[in-house]
C-alpha cells in the first residue's frame, strides 16, 4: 500500500479547514452538522475525522489557524489592519462568500461566553494575537511612531477591546460601511504626535 505524501496530507487538511470555515461561518458551531461539513469540504466524515478527532477539535484548529493568520497581519501591518480586513469582508450571512475569519471570530466570541470548557481550551491558543500586537507596538515605539505616554500593555488591551467591540457590532448585523473613519481615529490615537513649529 503506497504511503500518502506529507504534501497530500497538508493539502487535505487545508481543504477540510477551508470548507469548515465556510460551514461554521454560515451555520454557526451547532448548525455545522457532520452532514453539512461533508458537503462543505467535499469529503466523507471518515476523511474529515481522520485529520481531526471531533468537531470541537476541528473548530479549535480552524480558530487557531485564523488566529495565526491574524497574528501575521498584526506583525506586518498592525491590529487596526485586521479590523479593516473584517470590515472589507462580506457579511457572515452571505452564503456564497462567507467572511474570511469573521465567521470563526464570531463563533469563538460566542462560545467563550457560553462554554467554560471551550474557554479553558481556547485560553491556551489565544495568546498569539496578543503577543503579536504587543510586539508590533513595541517595535513601533522603538521606531518613534507610537505614543510614549501610555504603556504598551495598556495600548494592547485598548486595541483588543476595540476589536471585540467591532466583532460584536458586526455580529449584531449593524451597518459597518461608515466605520473606516472610526478605525482611522483608533489608529491615530495610538500614534506619536510630533510637535511642529
Amino acid at each position: 500500500m503506497p504511503r500518502v505524501s506529507q504534501d497530500h496530507l497538508d493539502a487535505r487538511r487545508r481543504q477540510i479547514l477551508d470548507g469548515a470555515r465556510a460551514c461554521f461561518a454560515r451555520f454557526g458551531y451547532e448548525g455545522a452538522t457532520v452532514r453539512r461539513l461533508e458537503e462543505a469540504t467535499g469529503l466523507s466524515r471518515g476523511a474529515i475525522f481522520h485529520h481531526f478527532r471531533d468537531k470541537e477539535s476541528l473548530f479549535l484548529a480552524l480558530a487557531e489557524d485564523d488566529a495565526l493568520r491574524m497574528a501575521e497581519v498584526v506583525a506586518e501591518q498592525g491590529l487596526v489592519q485586521v479590523m479593516r480586513d473584517l470590515l472589507s469582508a462580506p457579511g457572515p450571512s452571505d452564503a456564497e462568500h462567507p467572511a474570511d475569519w469573521l465567521g470563526t471570530r464570531l463563533e469563538v466570541s460566542r462560545r467563550l461566553r457560553t462554554d467554560p470548557e471551550f474557554r479553558a481550551r481556547w485560553a491556551e491558543r489565544s495568546r498569539q494575537l496578543t503577543d503579536a500586537t504587543r510586539q508590533r507596538l513595541a517595535r513601533q515605539r522603538e521606531a518613534g511612531n507610537l505614543r510614549d505616554d501610555v504603556d504598551v500593555d495598556v495600548l494592547t488591551s485598548f486595541l483588543e477591546l476595540v476589536l471585540e467591540g467591532l466583532v460584536s457590532h458586526l455580529a449584531m448585523g449593524l451597518p459597518a460601511d461608515d466605520l473606516e473613519p472610526v478605525l482611522d481615529l483608533v489608529e491615530e490615537s495610538v500614534r506619536r504626535h510630533r510637535r511642529t513649529g
